[in-house]
């Protein structure tokens, strides 16, 4: 949040947009995180909150300019963030708005199939990670396959 600052004023939801925006989508931090952590900044004297035209804003004091990283964080979140990671995270929005959708607009049957298929989704994802990659990356290594090459000829 400083280093945001550092930038100019903003409210705390410019803040989380921002944050989103910078990392790609990687992290979304929600007011429940940002709120109370402008408010320890501002206790500790790094911020002030200023209230122009009925909006309050935060801008760094001379303590918390001191303070700003010299490498903004959200570069190492957008950096280390391959094309697969952030499909995942496409994926975990999109599936979190057709759950919301269902629990809203679905007959009780329908939501039903839905805590069941979510159920089954979730113990596939830990069964993903109670895997042991090591033995079928040495078979690969041995055969000299790469993995897509094994899953296109299970199909």
């Amino acid at each position: 949040m400083l280093a945001l600052l550092a930038e100019r004023p903003m409210h705390g939801y410019e803040m989380i947009q921002e944050l989103e925006e910078r990392t790609g989508g990687m992290w979304r931090p929600s007011p429940g995180a940002v709120y109370p952590a402008l408010q320890l900044l501002d206790d500790q004297g790094l911020v002030r909150s200023v209230d122009l035209e009925g909006k309050r804003r935060y801008e760094l004091t001379e303590a918390g300019r001191k303070e700003v990283p010299e490498r903004a964080p959200w570069e190492d979140a957008a950096r280390g963030a391959d094309s697969v990671h952030r499909q995942l995270w496409d994926a975990f929005g999109q599936i979190a708005v057709a759950s919301r959708q269902i629990a809203e607009a679905g007959t009780d049957e329908q939501r039903a199939t839905a805590v069941e298929l979510l159920t089954r989704t979730r113990r596939g994802l830990y069964a993903i990670l109670a895997e042991d990659p090591a033995p079928a990356a040495r078979a690969d290594a041995d055969s000299g396959d790469t993995l897509a090459g094994d899953a296109t000829s299970a199909d």
